[in-house]
């Protein structure tokens, strides 16, 4: 077998490309990190990484955090993402 034709690998990148995407599409993933860190992957360019007490302490505080967002969006505070 020869090697794959411009138009074979314009198609491999668009596959790897289409994958790529479906990874960004909001799906977060976990890791627990060597210093026993736990990182989510998924939320922007970089993740996010917190010990297991900081986790529990924001998880604890989400209904808080829910209220502060929503009004400092309703004042137009928020930097938003545009759809």
């Amino acid at each position: 077998m020869g090697e794959p034709s411009y138009e074979e690998l314009r198609a491999r990148v668009a596959e790897l490309e289409k994958q790529k995407t479906g990874r960004r599409g909001g799906q977060l993933e976990f890791r627990v990190g060597e210093k026993g860190g736990v990182s989510v992957y998924g939320l922007g360019r970089f993740p996010v990484t917190l010990y297991y007490e900081q986790w529990v302490r924001l998880l604890d505080a989400s209904g808080d955090l829910r209220t502060f967002l929503e009004e400092n969006k309703a004042e137009g505070k928020l930097k938003l993402k545009e759809k």
